[in-house]
């Protein structure tokens, strides 16, 4: 190989390895999205003795993830990623619209708006512009990744992690779970991630749809629960 060829393949390694940086930052738990103040309706099924342990905890984020609102927002990150931003003009409108109205409750509404602004606000060292009208935090970390040259599987991959993490560590709080139980729910979920991550990389918006019928319950009861510790 020669020093030419030498020099292209770092260069093109060091631009995945940036995009793989940015990722790592926007979705990391000390990014300043205050994710961590939302329990997306587990507070009301923990308290309600759904999730008691590792193993219902488990089938709860996997539920979600494959069937549930989870997987309506990697479906959604995905189109963004594909329409880049508010320059696509009319179908980037009309995809903030249907993030927001797909949304099955006010605290649902809530938590993916306030996300999706702090998001906007926080990612403005990489020139993210605040949107004029709230949008869904899936859909504006899917443009901004796409602008900045993150791959839609990572990112897909990243989003779903990220989900998970959160929610495992509200049951570690709240279960209590304890946080090597924590750990084993999220190593049983990695083929989840991978396989979510595949199929949300080829989706359309007609793949939307929730059958998580206890979860978004549980967001709904969540609204009159007292006490409580989140903001959903």
């Amino acid at each position: 190989m020669d020093e030419g060829d030498g020099r292209g393949e770092r260069g093109a390694g060091a631009e995945g390895l940036a995009a793989l940086s940015r990722l790592l930052t926007w979705t990391s738990p000390a990014f300043p999205i205050g994710a961590f103040a939302y329990s997306h309706g587990l507070e009301s099924a923990i308290a309600e003795g759904r999730v008691r342990d590792g193993e219902a905890l488990y089938r709860w984020i996997e539920t979600l993830l494959v069937h549930g609102s989870g997987w309506n927002d990697l479906v959604f990150l995905a189109q963004a990623h594909r329409l880049r931003g508010p320059e696509a003009g009319s179908p980037w409108a009309d995809l903030a619209a249907l993030a927001r109205a797909s949304a099955g409750s006010a605290e649902r509404r809530r938590e993916t708006l306030d996300l999706g602004r702090a998001f906007a606000e926080a990612a403005a060292p990489w020139g993210q512009e605040p949107e004029g009208e709230a949008v869904a935090y899936p859909v504006v970390l899917g443009a901004l990744a796409a602008r900045e040259g993150v791959p839609l599987w990572p990112a897909l991959l990243a989003f779903a992690h990220a989900f998970a993490a959160n929610l495992v560590s509200v049951a570690v709080r709240l279960v209590p779970l304890g946080q090597r139980e924590g750990v084993r729910v999220m190593r049983r979920l990695e083929p989840i991630f991978e396989a979510v991550a595949q199929s949300a990389a080829v989706s359309t918006l007609d793949d939307l749809g929730s059958a998580a019928i206890l979860s978004d319950i549980a967001a709904l009861r969540h609204e009159t629960l007292q006490p409580r510790l989140f903001l959903t």
